[in-house]
């Protein structure tokens, strides 16, 4: 079968080279074109787009960019319908993909969408589109079970594909010295907003005797370059920025400070206690907050957070996230045994919570055996 794969970001890429990967061993005919990033690159299949080429943040950003995205879906959409995939799969990346989904429902291609739009925080009138144009669910997060199965919305799920990519990975420390992470997100807009404090943090920090020998390794993203983080590392030899070593560097740190996101439950399933931060531009701040309402529905903005219903880690959002908040909380995570070894209890149960491995195999198969029953039906 004929499938078409669209990844807007970095976590999009990892999961979906995940489920390229399960597509390729449940169907020895699968055939495989997509939008996406390095690691589908290197499953196989034939790339349309690289998702560096296509992401866009917050509301500032998406007006600026109006014109390249309108471009993008048109082409997408002339794309799609040129190759005549049996599925199009959807991951995550709704302002795009929602858009898509529509195109294909009126043009009678079957939709699979792959780690749902995040309704249950914001914009729940998505949800009305996903029964309408989605042929099928497939839910990544157990908390999404009771809230989709409220809505009426059809759902499959078979665990989280981060259990796999963390457990298959082979570990090697980046340095010898000890080192405390920096994570600070893979899009432009989010580095800005995260950098300049914990730049100021790793300051505050290296004038300490007890952290002065201490390095700050910064995980460049995929598809970024040393230019996106060069005007933040000037006169800091402490400071250094590694490509492609995410996990590794996650893994040996002392603590690890995170921009929200897929990062916060890597960082929880590898085990680095962390401190989340979350800011951006004030007028998309304002927006998210009045007229889309994100954080109505939700206590917490990190993924290991809301699968517990509680907090396990310190989450900092726009205007708490300062340098002498992130600087304390990162000195707690090392100097408070008791805080540090609660925090790892908890992630040993939101590992639990997320249930076992194989979940990238089992969405393919289950995915496969719904494109057949359909067929047969049909």
């Amino acid at each position: 079968m004929k499938y078409y794969l669209i990844a807007g970001e970095a976590s999009g890429d990892l999961h979906g080279s995940n489920l390229m990967k399960g597509l390729f061993a449940e169907d020895s005919k699968a055939e495989i074109r997509f939008w996406g990033g390095p690691f589908m690159e290197e499953v196989g299949g034939e790339k349309v787009r690289d998702y560096k080429d296509t992401a866009v943040m917050g509301f500032t950003d998406v007006i600026k960019s109006l014109g390249k995205i309108s471009k993008n879906l048109k082409y997408c959409k002339e794309d799609i319908l040129a190759w005549g995939p049996d599925v199009v799969i959807l991951i995550d990346y709704p302002g795009f993909n929602m858009k898509i989904a529509e195109f294909c429902h009126t043009k009678g291609i079957r939709v699979f969408y792959y780690i749902a739009p995040k309704t249950w925080a914001s914009r729940e009138g998505r949800n009305r589109k996903l029964k309408a144009w989605v042929d099928c669910l497939f839910i990544v997060f157990p908390f999404e079970i009771p809230y989709f199965t409220e809505k009426g919305i059809p759902f499959i799920y078979k665990g989280n594909p981060l259990v796999d990519a963390i457990d298959e990975h082979a570990y090697e420390r980046p340095i010898k010295e000890s080192y405390f992470a920096i994570l600070p997100g893979s899009r432009k807009g989010e580095i800005s907003h995260t950098m300049p404090n914990a730049m100021k943090m790793a300051d505050k920090l290296h004038k300490l005797p007890q952290y002065s020998n201490h390095q700050f390794l910064i995980a460049g993203a995929p598809r970024r370059s040393e230019l996106d983080y060069a005007p933040y590392l000037k006169g800091r030899s402490y400071v250094k920025v590694l490509f492609g070593r995410t996990y590794d560097i996650l893994k040996y740190a002392d603590a690890a400070l995170v921009n929200s996101g897929t990062a916060s439950l890597e960082a929880a399933l590898i085990g680095t206690p962390q401190v989340v931060c979350w800011s951006t531009q004030f007028i998309t701040a304002f927006l998210a907050k009045y007229l889309l309402r994100v954080l109505d529905h939700i206590k917490y903005i990190s993924l290991g957070n809301l699968i517990l219903d509680r907090m396990a880690f310190k989450e900092l959002i726009q205007y708490d996230y300062t340098a002498e908040a992130v600087t304390k909380e990162m000195r707690r995570l090392v100097e408070d045994s008791a805080y540090r070894s609660k925090m790892l209890e908890d992630y040993s149960e939101i590992r639990s919570r997320l249930g076992g491995t194989g979940a990238s195999k089992a969405v393919a198969k289950a995915m496969i055996k719904e494109l057949r029953s359909t067929n047969s039906r049909g």
